[in-house]
């Protein structure tokens, strides 16, 4: 089986493609394909198109995108919605054109209403306003999803789309402005401690409540998605409310998952709260119950899953904090 990887280096494309390498190393005949941004740009049509076209793969996963946290969407939402919108349609299209009969999708619970109630399951879709501060890149996300489905239902594709809540672990972006939360937490706690500072500010109130996937996790998620029989799947989605939810059904408050990140990392001094800084989305809770009843749950649990990452941090650390 000839599997293209958009977005290898990434995050969670890395993690994919580790969990693809072990299942060719254990015996399956899988052929990887990967391109670096050097190599293919998605964002330019008629590179994508004639990669596809040559390639013609047999399975597509989509887990290339233009990420940050709260500062960098805020900053860069034109560079957020443009990048994320033409990625998408791109790769999406060229897989059609070259005959590409199955693709996975990766988005974002950011697709979800500001206020949707909560845990969020997958028809909250569409039903009310977007968190204004990331609004561009769900917008992206959201169209990946009906471009997905537009095809199954024109085309009769098998193209899947999978909505993880928020992601952390090896590979991350500890960039001290444009991460996500707990990146940014490991590494400012880590510098304190390193500094012997005696206190940190973390940004908003600390109440916002946020639940946390680990990459690995998610890769194993993402992967059991793909498995899935055609008739498995669609009996457990909708022709227009396709995409599965992937997260643990727990969250934690900010100021909860900082102190935490404190005790792992070592700090002993005070935590202060910044409230003239924006909290975004009050809270981001998944209702994983559609995932969970097709037989998947996450594994690794966030204190775990964060003292890896910081150890994964340390020894990477000339890179990371570049």
């Amino acid at each position: 089986m000839k599997i293209y990887i958009a977005g290898h280096r990434g995050m969670v494309g890395s993690a994919i493609l580790r969990q693809l390498e072990a299942r060719r190393d254990a015996g399956e005949d899988l052929d990887l394909i990967t391109r670096t941004h050097a190599e293919l740009d998605l964002t330019d049509q008629a590179a994508v198109r004639a990669f596809m076209a040559a390639e013609r793969p047999d399975v597509v996963i989509l887990a290339a995108a233009k990420v940050g946290g709260i500062h960098a969407n805020n900053t860069y939402p034109a560079e957020f919605i443009h990048a994320n919108l033409m990625i998408a349609a791109n790769v999406i299209h060229a897989a059609h054109e070259a005959g590409v009969e199955r693709l996975l999708q990766l988005g974002s619970s950011c697709i979800y209403p500001r206020d949707a109630a909560q845990p969020m399951a997958e028809d909250a879709l569409l039903t009310g306003p977007l968190e204004p501060t990331n609004e561009p890149y769900a917008i992206a996300k959201i169209a990946g999803i009906k471009l997905c489905e537009s095809y199954n239902r024109q085309y009769g594709r098998d193209y899947r789309s999978v909505m993880p809540t928020n992601l952390y672990g090896p590979g991350d972006n500890f960039h001290p402005e444009n991460s996500h939360v707990l990146p940014a937490l490991i590494r400012r706690f880590h510098e304190a401690t390193q500094t012997g500072a005696e206190r940190v500010t973390i940004w908003g109130t600390g109440r916002p409540r946020r639940e946390f996937l680990h990459v690995d996790d998610m890769a194993e998620a993402s992967l059991f998605v793909l498995d899935l029989d055609r008739a498995t799947y669609e009996a457990n989605t909708e022709p227009m409310l396709s995409h599965i939810n992937v997260g643990t059904g727990e969250d934690i408050s900010i100021l909860e998952l900082a102190r935490m990140v404190a005790e792992v990392t070592g700090f002993t001094g005070r935590i202060e709260t910044d409230p003239t800084k924006p909290d975004g989305t009050p809270r981001k809770l998944m209702d994983v119950s559609r995932l969970t009843a097709m037989g998947w749950r996450a594994r690794i649990g966030l204190r775990e899953g964060v003292e890896a990452t910081y150890r994964w941090y340390l020894e990477n650390a000339a890179r990371v904090r570049a």
